[in-house]
């Protein structure tokens, strides 16, 4: 079957990123396919404990790709510190049209744009797919998922998480979707403290999360636990709002958020520090200032580490990145654009990021602990992907099997789900729960 609908049928969805559904990236045009196992945000170890693992079908799922696409090569991006603890160096030849690429370990070196250029030295023009490039963009845990479609005809049901924090000792688990959090946590003996917070995701980028609400979905990377009296949880609650207010009278104009800036290095034009400075007014001063805040990656860097008055310039964008969402807005270039000539001396040490975050004595590294399957519940959500959620397919009182299809992908850009569990269905207007009685 062509690998496009089978990719499509699975559900498979970018592992780690936003949710974009891997089928459609698959485009004619690429000349070299990039995996990310770059583990982005500190604290992450899930892509290294899945190549220590699982390289062998990690390499087949690539091979997939390349033979579908008729590429004549792939990169397997990985940063410094994880190739040290595989033991491989940079130029390695893992397999045929296959090479590791190793990567400097700086801060955010995962983010798709900055990792593409370090890695083949294209920039992709701002606002555009990075098949534009000629590149197409996957992650380590996506291409075991195509392995997993194409070699043992297996939809994605299952999620590899890592659990790290303040935490009696990080891990990495394997466990089906839609397993509720507060369940994993039981089994794990973790517990979150009054005076921390749970975040989907890293320390930088994850969002603040409900530990008796949550669920792992097709996008969950990482579950940490983390005081709430650190920069990295305290700027997650800062007001967006008053952040713009406070902007222009607090700025002393230094410049140094744009500096900073990792898509600014890449010659991107995006200025923080004008955004600031013309909080208030900036839409009618600059409506394409504006325009460009949709091409920032959200690292933090800027707010945590540039800025000396304590301001936050990604406060001020985030907002303005909201007002274009519902504008359906974005900025969009049709001309490429130059990095600059200090970008190598401007990189954030990894180390450096951890220390500013204040998460670097959590920085430890995470043991595989194998399969937990025993739950007995599991809540599939209809919107695990970027595009239109899906459609259920059963009916409450349905009995299903693992792999099953429980909700149809919807018209467009759209996935199915599938059971992870054997059990019987509640249907909802947002999931599916599944009960193994």
């Amino acid at each position: 079957m062509d690998l496009k609908i089978k990719m499509k049928e699975a559900g498979i969805v970018g592992a780690g990123g936003a949710g974009f559904p891997s089928f459609a990236k698959l485009a004619d045009g690429a000349e070299v396919l990039v995996i990310n196992g770059a583990e982005c945000e500190p604290l992450l170890y899930t892509d290294y404990i899945l190549l220590k693992k699982e390289m062998d079908g990690v390499l087949l799922g690539i091979k997939a790709v390349l033979d579908y696409l008729s590429v004549g090569k792939a990169l397997l991006c990985v940063k410094d510190h994880t190739a040290k603890k595989l033991n491989i160096s940079d130029g390695t030849v893992l397999a045929d049209k296959i090479t590791l690429k190793v990567l400097p370990d700086v801060y955010p070196m995962g983010d798709e744009i900055s990792l593409i250029y370090q890695a083949t030295g294209k920039v992709v023009k701002p606002g555009n797919l990075p098949i534009s490039a000629g590149v197409i963009f996957y992650n380590v845990e996506t291409m075991l998922n195509v392995y997993n479609v194409v070699v043992k005809d297996e939809p994605l049901t299952e999620k590899w998480v890592t659990i790290g924090g303040e935490v009696s000792k990080p891990v990495v688990v394997k466990v089906p979707l839609g397993t509720r959090v507060e369940d994993l946590f039981k089994e794990l003996n973790v517990r979150v403290r009054e005076d921390q917070v749970l975040l989907d995701g890293g320390p930088s980028m994850g969002k603040v999360i409900d530990p008796e609400k949550a669920v792992i979905t097709k996008t969950t990377k990482g579950l940490l636990v983390l005081p709430k009296n650190i920069p990295a949880i305290e700027s997650k609650f800062l007001d967006g709002a008053k952040s713009v207010a406070r902007a222009e009278t607090a700025c002393c104009q230094c410049t140094r958020c744009t500096d900073l800036c990792p898509r600014g290095l890449l010659g991107y034009p995006l200025e923080p520090h004008k955004m600031v400075r013309t909080a208030k007014n900036a839409v009618k001063l600059s409506p394409e200032m504006v325009l460009s805040a949709t091409l920032c990656c959200g690292c933090g860097i800027c707010e945590t580490l540039a800025c000396c008055q304590g301001i936050s310039p990604k406060a001020v964008i985030n907002e303005y990145k909201a007002l274009l969402a519902k504008e359906k807005m974005r900025f969009v270039a049709k001309d490429g654009v130059s990095p600059h000539k200090e970008r190598e001396y401007r990189m954030i040490p990894s180390d450096r990021w951890q220390s500013v975050l204040g998460v670097k004595k959590y920085d430890k590294i995470a043991e595989y602990i194998g399969e937990i399957n025993t739950f007995n519940t599991v809540e599939i959500g209809y919107r695990q992907h970027i595009g239109a959620p899906s459609v259920p397919a059963v009916k409450t009182g349905d009995r299903v099997v693992k792999g099953q299809i429980i909700a149809n992908a919807n018209e467009g850009l759209s996935l199915p789900q599938h059971a992870s569990i054997n059990g019987v269905v509640t249907v909802y207007d947002s999931k599916i729960v599944i009960q193994n009685k």
